[in-house]
């Protein structure tokens, strides 16, 4: 609570008031804390609201202006017993409760730090970090209206440029306000949440910049977070409001010429080093701006690194191997977040160099190695609903591009049908993934994708082109415990009475957990070998048969 304290242009005291709320108006109007009369008097002029630095004022008068100190402003705080607001003559000051407010409780929770408990110390972490917050908020204000004033143009300037002008600026308005800033604030701290927010991802910036985060999910606001080794994990990091986050989504998607507003909520996108992103926004979201990103990790996969994760074994890395190699045509298939994308680019690996490559993605994460390769990414429709490019249109345009291998990042519409006709017309050795649990499901959803073409084809005949085109069905689980495994590798064998056959060759068997809650199994071959394997050594190909062993 506060006391605002009103002198009229003669100096009599006229009012002193107590606003018992967080937030209370000050106007002509009835329903105000006060009633101030004139005619430059706006019938709601000024906001005074509590938060946890101070008490803020904020100018609502739409024109009429109030100054504090004797100089115009729209926001200030948090104010100072000594601070004088003026409206239209009239002078109010404002006595806060607690003026020590967060300043006392950081430095006595400091100084009593070796004799707090646990939820103690828990408790002044979050106070810190919430008094960090509410002045970062306020310096990124000042910020902008010094950049305004200035009128500086900083479109022109390199990245490292601005970072730079704008760091000796935020530097300035610290040194500014140091006498009201708390003596527990580091500086340096302060400044970098503001230059973060201000150029950079704001709250993300460390977050990205760790490798052991593989995700981040900004629920909102306040509410962030990440997974560390497939376990959720809640963050203390938060931005200092909804506005930040979504000043954040711009600064992700204006590169991309995406754009997200109440007519287009939701954007995909993804940042400069490949790492994925999904946004979506109020009206969809209740909370808030939300942003979903599934990081890249730095270093680039191999199948050395699956093995050592336990995703799968050595006679499975032969197997697929030789599968690529042969241009066999290949789907990975799994749920959301089992790792398809990264099978895939590790897949892609074994393609021979002297190929020309086709990728084909909604947002461009595939890195392949090899030297001719050429990316087509989809382009979503503009504000007119104009120039939209699916999948669909550049499958069927990398058909006329020469390719010896066509990548699609993910099947999941009528794009299928663009698919198995090009696999089924020389494109052997293409690879793709789409969501399924089993590899007989991953047929069936193939079928409904391919009638989503909107082709009135029958199903028998959707069914023979699916056989004669696809090879091998790799499946991908993510386990409870946030492991990824190959679960099961088949081959498409051909078709029988309507139906598609499918032999195993591997396959993961589960054999409970250990003392940790982690999942303990093997993988096995089921001893079957593939058909296209005998057809290799009749053609005079060595090959590994003891990788089909029991």
């Amino acid at each position: 609570m506060f006391e605002l304290k009103i002198v009229d242009k003669k100096g009599t005291e006229i009012d002193n008031v107590r606003c018992g709320a967080d937030s209370c108006e000050l106007g002509s109007a009835r329903d105000g804390i006060s009633r101030i009369r004139g005619w430059r008097v706006a019938p709601q002029h000024a906001r005074f609201v509590k938060e946890l630095a101070g008490v803020f004022v904020e100018d609502i008068s739409n024109g009429y202006g109030i100054s504090i100190n004797g100089n115009e402003m729209e926001r200030y705080g948090p104010l100072q017993a000594e601070d004088i607001i003026t409206i239209a003559g009239y002078r109010i000051t404002v006595i806060n409760d607690d003026d020590a407010g967060a300043t006392e409780s950081i430095e006595e929770n400091t100084a009593m730090e070796n004799e707090a408990d646990s939820s103690e110390d828990i408790s002044q972490q979050n106070n810190s970090r919430l008094v960090y917050m509410e002045w970062a908020k306020f310096v990124h204000q000042e910020l902008l209206r010094q950049m305004d004033l200035r009128r500086m143009h900083l479109d022109e300037l390199a990245p490292e440029k601005v970072r730079e002008k704008l760091s000796v600026l935020v530097e300035e308005i610290i040194v500014s306000m140091v006498d009201r800033l708390p003596k527990a604030l580091e500086h340096n701290v302060l400044a970098k949440i503001v230059l973060d927010e201000a150029i950079g991802l704001g709250a993300l910036e460390d977050l990205l910049a760790d490798s052991n985060v593989t995700e981040i999910m900004v629920n909102a606001y306040d509410d962030i977070y990440i997974e560390k080794a497939g376990r959720l994990l809640k963050t203390d990091t938060t931005f200092t409001s909804n506005d930040a986050v979504m000043a954040t989504i711009e600064r992700i998607i204006s590169p991309l010429g995406r754009r997200i507003d109440e007519s287009s909520p939701m954007v995909d996108a993804r940042l400069a080093d490949g790492s994925r992103v999904n946004a979506i926004i109020p009206p969809l979201a209740l909370r808030g701006p939300c942003i979903t990103i599934r990081k890249f990790s730095e270093k680039k996969l191999t199948d050395r690194d699956l093995i050592r994760f336990v995703t799968l074994n050595e006679s499975m890395v032969s197997f697929i191997r030789m599968c690529v190699e042969q241009r066999k045509n290949i789907i990975v298939s799994g749920g959301t977040g089992s790792g398809k994308t990264t099978l895939l680019n590790i897949l892609s690996n074994y393609i021979p160099l002297s190929e020309r490559v086709v990728t084909v993605e909604d947002a461009a994460e595939l890195r392949l190695v090899q030297p001719h390769v050429v990316s087509l990414e989809a382009r979503p429709p503009n504000m007119e609903g104009r120039g939209q490019v699916t999948i669909r249109d550049l499958v069927k345009n990398c058909l006329r591009m020469r390719p010896d291998r066509i990548v699609v990042g993910e099947c999941r519409g009528g794009e299928a049908l663009d698919m198995l006709q090009a696999m089924n017309t020389g494109h052997d050795g293409s690879l793709t993934t789409a969501h399924a649990n089993t590899p007989r499901d991953m047929l069936r959803r193939m079928e409904v994708m391919v009638l989503m073409a909107g082709m009135d084809l029958p199903v028998s005949a959707i069914r023979e082109q699916i056989a004669s085109a696809v090879h091998i069905v790799i499946q991908q689980t993510r386990f409870g415990d946030g492991s990824r495994k190959i679960t099961n590798i088949s081959e498409i064998t051909g078709m029988e009475s309507g139906t598609i056959q499918m032999n195993e060759i591997f396959k993961f068997k589960q054999q409970g957990f250990d003392d940790n809650g982690r999942i303990r199994g093997d993988f096995v071959a089921t001893g079957t070998v593939p058909k296209f394997y005998e057809e290799l050594r009749e053609r005079g190909v060595t090959v590994d048969m003891s990788i089909f062993q029991q």
